[in-house]
């Protein structure tokens, strides 16, 4: 059974689980992917390690295994842009096409409060999963708006 666990800036990853998320994103976001150093900001700025941040991390596990992982960041800029940004959002090649993605997605979009910004490559194949969860394309950036 796939679970989804969300932490925010009040529920703090373990350092071992942190690190877990970061090589996971490290080897299933393929050519999309950033640098372990880079990911781990992303995912200290969630969790509040650098000042006033925050954000959301949601993972998918099956029997305690990451397979599936999500990782935004809030703007603090209501208004005129997006209120959270997708930072990261990732599927282990073991478990796409089963819908975890949609699934992660949707309680992203259910955790957050304003819209969500995101950057996709015009060849990723997850382009046509935002789009049927609403997302747009603008400016080249796709926007969805709660």
């Amino acid at each position: 059974m796939i679970i989804i666990e969300k932490y925010t800036k009040s529920d703090q990853l373990k350092t071992k689980e942190q690190a877990e998320l970061v090589q996971f994103f490290f080897e299933h976001l393929d050519i999309y992917g950033d640098s372990k150093e880079a990911i781990t900001k992303c995912i200290d700025f969630v969790q509040n390690k650098n000042g006033n941040t925050a954000g959301l991390i949601l993972l998918a596990k099956e029997e305690d295994e990451i397979i599936g992982a999500v990782v935004m960041n809030e703007t603090g800029m209501q208004e005129y842009i997006p209120e959270n940004i997708l930072v990261y959002i990732a599927v282990h090649e073991k478990a796409r096409g089963k819908g975890i993605g949609q699934r992660l997605m949707e309680a992203a979009k259910a955790s957050v409060s304003g819209g969500i910004a995101l950057h996709v490559e015009p060849d990723n194949p997850a382009r046509k999963l935002y789009e049927r969860l609403g997302f747009t394309n603008k400016y080249l950036e796709m926007r969805w708006q709660k």
